[in-house]
This record gives structure tokens, sequence and C-alpha cells, in this order.
């Protein structure tokens, strides 16, 4: 998984990384899949990455500008 994420910083990645995560929240949008109870694990590892900070980026410049 860690070197997908790294894909996306790469020429063209960033289109990638955006197709994957779009396609991602389309496949558990599907109520099928949503009305299947979650592993306990899986909740607490991924409450665990949305506690960390939002903002990796405070002292670098993103490739992502409102502007384009």
């Amino acid at each position: 998984m860690g070197q997908q994420l790294q894909k996306w910083r790469s020429t063209g990645g960033e289109k990638l990384w955006l197709s994957m995560l779009i396609d991602t929240m389309e496949q558990v949008s599907r109520s099928e899949l949503r009305s299947q109870p979650c592993d306990r694990s899986v909740v607490a590892a991924v409450f665990a990455q949305l506690s960390r900070p939002a903002a990796p980026y405070v002292h670098q410049v993103s490739g992502f500008s409102l502007r384009h």
C-alpha cells in the first residue's frame, strides 16, 4: 500500500491517485457492502489515521491549487 501511495507524487500520478480514490469511494458506497459488519481492528486503524494532523504540507508547496 505504501508503494502505491508514493506513485501519486510522480508525473501523472495525481490523476492515478484521484482515480483510485474515486473508484474506492464508489465501491464502498454500494448498499450491499455498507450493510456488512466491519472488523473492529479496521475501524480502530481508520480512526487512528483520521486522528492525525490533516496538514502534511505545512512548510511545503502542494501540487494542487484551486486556481488552476
